[in-house]
């Protein structure tokens, strides 16, 4: 495992953006970002392998917000444009701390770093 530190969120209006970065205290495989609301499971939205930079995104996200990385700070980032009140949740940083074969870049159960979770908030 390793120690991930988030930074950014806050609240917004409709159609503004924000961004996100995660800072992880070691070496990490994938790097991505998930999302929570009260009552829900919580949503894959974003992620990125560590070395070639493949990106995934979820459906409800693509076209809208971007991942990206820089490696030599260890630091994922999520720019969220064209925000919409149904982005509104708890955003937490995540990252696979070793190498595996056939990963499923969205899925939770993949991960086991997870950071403290970030508020925003989009409202209409």
């Amino acid at each position: 495992q390793v120690h991930l530190m988030e930074s950014g969120g806050g609240s917004v209006q409709a159609g503004e953006s924000l961004s996100l970065s995660c800072t992880a205290s070691g070496y990490t495989f994938y790097m991505a970002w998930f999302r929570q609301t009260p009552g829900l499971g919580r949503e894959g939205v974003a992620a990125i392998h560590s070395f070639g930079g493949s990106t995934y995104y979820s459906d409800s996200v693509e076209g809208r917000f971007t991942i990206s990385r820089d490696n030599n700070k260890n630091t994922v980032y999520l720019q969220m444009d064209g925000l919409k009140p149904e982005d509104t949740a708890m955003y937490y940083c995540a990252a696979l701390s070793h190498a595996v074969e056939g990963v499923s870049p969205l899925a939770q159960s993949e991960y086991d770093s997870w950071a403290q979770g970030t508020q925003v908030t989009v409202s209409s």
